[in-house]
């Protein structure tokens, strides 16, 4: 993917193009996400999560929500934080926003990388790049691409249909940008 096509695909500046062109293209070619609308849905939806390749940390608050993140809440123990402070220490990282410590050792196992004592390394555009990629994978969600089935994408990225009217906007750029042209 070059730059010119990844800034087409989220309507963002040349400059940050050119920064995840070639991590977003090596992830995707690592990972197998192939042929234009399953890299569309994929470069739409980390274009939404990460607020069009700009945040690959989870700003903080805290708000509500990510109190929950906190031992002792159901929530901390959905995401495997058991220890205080892991809300904050494990909050959403990467391009899909890997959040809590249950989370960081999957993806730390899978990469390879010693994210529970360094979990800023996923703010790294290769690694954040990285990240999505194995998330998408794991996750089955090329074959959902493929279906055109974008809510339930969203749904296992998000937990939730937050932002669906931009991701949707933002797959219907990339789609155009990448030439695909599945019908929906």
């Amino acid at each position: 993917m070059t730059p010119e096509v990844l800034a087409a695909c989220l309507n963002a500046p040349m400059a940050r193009a050119r920064i995840w062109a070639d991590p977003l293209s090596a992830a995707m070619a690592l990972y197998s996400i192939e042929g234009p609308v399953c890299q569309a849905a994929f470069i739409a939806q980390v274009g939404h999560e990460s607020g069009r390749l700009v945040y690959v940390r989870e700003l903080w608050g805290p708000t509500k929500t990510q109190q929950l993140y906190e031992p002792q809440s159901e929530k901390a123990t959905e995401l495997g934080n058991t220890e205080r402070g892991d809300g904050f220490r494990f909050r959403g990282r990467g391009l899909i926003q890997v959040t809590g410590r249950a989370n960081y050792r999957r993806c730390a196992n899978a990469l390879g990388m010693d994210l529970i004592s360094h979990p800023e390394l996923l703010e790294e555009p290769g690694n954040a790049s990285l990240s999505a990629a194995w998330f998408w994978t794991s996750h089955g969600l090329s074959q959902l691409a493929e279906q055109g089935d974008f809510t339930t994408i969203t749904k296992r990225i998000n937990g939730g249909v937050n932002g669906l009217q931009d991701r949707l906007a933002l797959w219907k750029l990339a789609k155009a940008a990448l030439g695909a042209d599945d019908g929906t």
